[in-house]
């Protein structure tokens, strides 16, 4: 967090306890989201003898990168069983986690979306297949060898590929390294297009290496 949180406590007794809980419950919304530029929490009572609900406020502002804001609150309302501190305290926070989930889901999917826009879809040909495991490498026409698995092919068509079948493919960084997504079959090497003089893949000199 960029800023450590602020913790206030209005007309109510602040104990270690009460501050452990909201300290463990901070914790837990740096894991959904690891770059939380703030975080205020306002712990209130605001009642002294309710007939119902709870005499307790809890409200959590959260601001994210690059500029959203996101308010969580429990008070629980007439009505409702008598709630002690620590459960509006539990109540508001998983209320805060639920938004920031969807928050940072919206926002890797958009960055999966603009890395996908900026990314150069590139040409190879397959060197390696290892079909009863599934996965094989590629070789692109600047000799870089690139690993990829069988759920990456499209249209099903691993079972189709052979060594020196041309492909495009993206590349992509996983968790082992850089590896080939959207596998698409073009071309054998130097098979041309139907009736079109234009070679499709030159295989490099080393390919079969």
């Amino acid at each position: 967090m960029k800023l450590p949180p602020e913790i206030t406590y209005r007309n109510v007794e602040k104990t270690d306890a009460i501050d452990t809980l909201v300290n463990e419950k901070i914790a837990k919304l740096e894991q959904v989201c690891g770059y939380i530029s703030s975080c205020h929490i306002a712990i209130e009572k605001i009642h002294d003898r309710p007939r119902s609900g709870s005499p307790y406020r809890v409200r959590i502002d959260i601001t994210i990168p690059p500029g959203h804001e996101l308010v969580a609150e429990s008070n629980p309302a007439e009505g409702i069983q008598y709630e002690p501190l620590d459960a509006v305290i539990r109540d508001a926070f998983d209320a805060a986690r639920q938004q920031l989930v969807k928050l940072t889901q919206r926002q890797h999917e958009s960055d999966k979306s603009v890395s996908r826009e900026v990314a150069q879809e590139t040409t190879a040909l397959v060197t390696k297949l290892f079909r009863d495991r599934g996965y094989g490498f590629l070789k692109t026409l600047d000799g870089q060898e690139i690993y990829f698995h069988s759920n990456s092919v499209l249209h099903d068509d691993f079972q189709r590929l052979e060594v020196g079948t041309g492909v495009h493919f993206y590349l992509e960084q996983g968790e082992e390294g850089p590896q080939a997504s959207t596998v698409k079959i073009v071309d054998k090497p130097g098979v041309r297009a139907g009736k079109s003089d234009r070679v499709l893949i030159e295989p490099p000199l080393d390919w079969r290496e």
